[in-house]
């Protein structure tokens, strides 16, 4: 099958690309193989009993749990996305993709870390009414507005993806048909294009500050209050409860916003491509495997909810 065919003009449309992938000896990419499926498993093991336990439990039937079982779906979607054909590239020496499902997974990558993004602030801005404003927490975070911000998260985060994927596809592609990548990654899907992408460098720039340094600033201003609030709690059991509780949701925010930045803002080093591939792992991978641990190793409820469903199912 031709790799390109014409669309009219001058302009052609390719029809699949190579994702290159980890470019190394065939014994180590056994290894990663492994290695990777291994963390994989452990990334829908987690995020999987976090949806569950919010499910399940009444006692987790609160805004805060409602926005996690968001991030949980997110996380796995999110690495659902892109890791299975990685680990099937690592094995198989066909490593082609057509180029359409390589445009939807460009979609789907962008629509979930847009998401994840947004779900992130709004869990920020949870824990901020419930630490600073407690006596009007039922009110201000009530179940419709929870409704209405998690809602407003995914719409919005699947059109802004969508713009990303309009200006791709307005883009003549003429090759080289090689996507330096594990999976189609949008600036390295740019890479094909034979036209000019200006446009589509700026609106991912500005994207980034709308999406990244915008909620991350809100992420930080709401963290700033809840500590001046936390500090200022007489009882020394609420001060560790809030600590604990706000800890992790900093250290899920600072995995996922300091890669991305990194990723899409910082200056490019002197070998960018490879950069990317490690940092697209780190947030695919490493960032949805390690969401569930934070939350549950550092939330007493988390903990106490899958000690009750473990002793509902075992032996009476």
């Amino acid at each position: 099958m031709s790799p390109s065919k014409s669309m009219g003009g001058n302009q052609t449309w390719i029809t699949e690309v190579t994702l290159l992938g980890f470019q190394v000896e065939p014994a180590l990419e056994f290894v990663l193989f492994g290695l990777f499926s291994l963390f994989y498993t452990l990334t829908l093991l987690g995020n999987g009993v976090i949806l569950g336990l919010v499910c399940l439990d009444c006692r987790l039937h609160s805004p805060m749990y409602f926005f996690l079982s968001h991030l949980a779906v997110i996380d796995m979607s999110y690495a659902s996305n892109n890791v299975p054909k990685m680990l099937a590239n690592l094995v198989s020496q066909n490593r082609t993709i057509s180029f359409v499902p390589c445009l939807m997974q460009t979609y789907l990558y962008l629509a979930f870390a847009h998401a994840e993004c947004l779900i992130l602030v709004v869990m920020s801005y949870d824990r901020y009414v419930a630490i600073c404003h407690p006596l009007h927490y039922s009110v201000i975070m009530s179940w419709r507005v929870c409704m209405v911000l998690a809602a407003t998260s995914w719409v919005f985060s699947c059109l802004l993806a969508l713009v990303h994927l309009v200006l791709i596809l307005r883009l003549p592609f003429c090759g080289p048909h090689e996507v330096n990548h594990f999976f189609c990654e949008i600036l390295s899907v740019l890479r094909l294009a034979c036209g000019d992408t200006g446009l589509n460098q700026l609106v991912i720039f500005a994207a980034c500050v709308f999406i990244l340094v915008g909620p991350l600033c809100l992420v930080l201003v709401s963290y700033t209050r809840i500590l001046f609030a936390v500090l200022k709690i007489q009882s020394g059991e609420g001060r560790r409860k809030a600590f604990s509780t706000c800890s992790s949701h900093l250290g899920v925010v600072g995995l996922f916003f300091g890669s991305a930045i990194v990723m899409y803002m910082a200056p490019k080093s002197s070998h960018p491509e490879e950069q990317q591939k490690v940092l697209s792992l780190f947030y695919s991978l490493f960032n949805p495997m390690l969401n569930p641990l934070i939350y549950s190793l550092r939330n007493a409820e988390v903990k106490g909810a899958l000690r009750r469903v473990l002793c509902k199912e075992g032996p009476t």
